[in-house]
């Protein structure tokens, strides 16, 4: 059922943090959404920083995943200081480009990950910087309160908001394509709707796939 152009698009408010695998693969998906909805994915940060070591207190974190936490938060503050630069338009394509170097290059480690997304999205080298400054986190937090004060901190990312509803999800292994893409949504959508509706959930049994 592919979408009718002449019907106004809908914004679909996507809260996300580039290090998440896990929101890289439903990033994708609304991706495919839009190519079969009228809906148009609105890019906005959030920080798994801030959320487990501030919010959270840093509570029941291995050594190691306090360590990705700290790292978590230059590529988001870089984001931050893109869209103060140029404008919010700007998070979709460099989200793009950060994500497709850490998750499906697999390059987690790499230095010159962002200092080549920013080259690609035409962005001034020197915002790299920002990486290493807390000059934009009142940005970032600001945006995170959007999502987490309506959703809550026993979740991450990705938040999406549908119907006015936000929502943690939808979490996937592998990004649905086409019109099944559009039947995850036409569902959400259905939930979203549903008046009191709170939690659909199992565990995770396999790692992300990134296509």
């Amino acid at each position: 059922m592919p979408h009718d152009e002449e019907q106004p698009r809908v914004e679909v408010p996507f809260w996300f943090d580039p290090l998440c695998p896990w929101a890289w693969v439903t990033s994708r998906w609304l991706l495919e959404v839009e190519k079969v909805r009228t809906v148009r994915a609105d890019w906005r940060i959030m920080s798994l920083a801030y959320l487990n070591l501030v919010q959270r207190e840093g509570k029941d974190l291995s050594d190691d995943y306090r360590a990705l936490m700290e790292s978590a938060w230059g590529p988001v503050r870089v984001c931050a200081a893109a869209a103060e630069h140029a404008s919010p338009a700007i998070l979709g394509p460099l989200y793009t480009a950060i994500g497709t170097r850490l998750h499906n290059q697999r390059r987690r480690n790499d230095p010159t990950v962002i200092p080549e997304a920013l080259a690609e999205t035409n962005l001034p080298a020197a915002l790299a910087a920002a990486a290493t400054s807390t000059d934009f986190d009142p940005l970032i937090i600001a945006s995170h309160h959007e999502a987490f004060d309506e959703v809550g901190l026993d979740v991450g990312t990705p938040v999406v908001r549908i119907a006015g509803t936000a929502l943690f999800g939808p979490v996937l292994r592998k990004a649905p394509r086409g019109e099944a893409a559009g039947k995850l949504w036409d569902g959400l959508a259905l939930v979203a709707a549903t008046d009191g509706f709170f939690e659909l959930k199992r565990t995770r049994d396999s790692k992300p796939i990134f296509e």
